[in-house]
């Protein structure tokens, strides 16, 4: 699947208002989702392979299992919900929206992810502090990928 198929049905989704699609193409399947941000989630999956006796288990881990990975109970890695650029604050000439250990609450803009040319705002699910900055202000990051590490109050 080219970016240009991608890039036509996510223009599909927002022109015609639909909050999910899914598409099965010579055994590759997608499906894209609006998350609560109104931002587009993409998860894929390729035809099923028959696992051998030595392989490893897959890897891949839903984007709400970030709190089983993390081994302090009482923090919360926050993870991208899409691939694009990170942004630590709005615009380059203004303060980031969070610093390690800033008070958050639930709802408060931790960052900007940009992806196709769209801002999203990515915001705090839960209420406590800043204990970590997992990424570089302007960095390519992929789905999922750990954000921030907020400890819980």
């Amino acid at each position: 699947m080219s970016i240009k198929e991608l890039k036509d049905m996510i223009n599909l989704m927002h022109e015609n208002g639909l909050t999910e699609l899914e598409i099965e193409k010579n055994g590759f399947k997608i499906r894209l989702k609006k998350g609560p941000s109104g931002a587009v989630v993409e998860e894929t999956r390729n035809p099923v392979q028959t696992p051998g006796p030595n392989s490893e288990p897959a890897q891949s881990a839903p984007a709400g299992a970030a709190s089983k990975t993390v081994k302090d109970e009482g923090s919360e890695i926050v993870r991208s919900p899409m691939v694009g650029t990170f942004y630590i604050a709005p615009t380059p000439d203004t303060p980031p929206y969070v610093t390690v250990g800033k008070q958050v609450n639930e709802g408060d803009v931790l960052c900007i992810i940009e992806a196709m040319k769209l801002m999203n705002e990515i915001k705090s699910e839960v209420k406590g502090r800043i204990a970590e900055v997992l990424v570089e202000n302007g960095q390519p990051i992929e789905f999922d990928q750990p954000l921030f590490k907020i400890q819980k109050s």
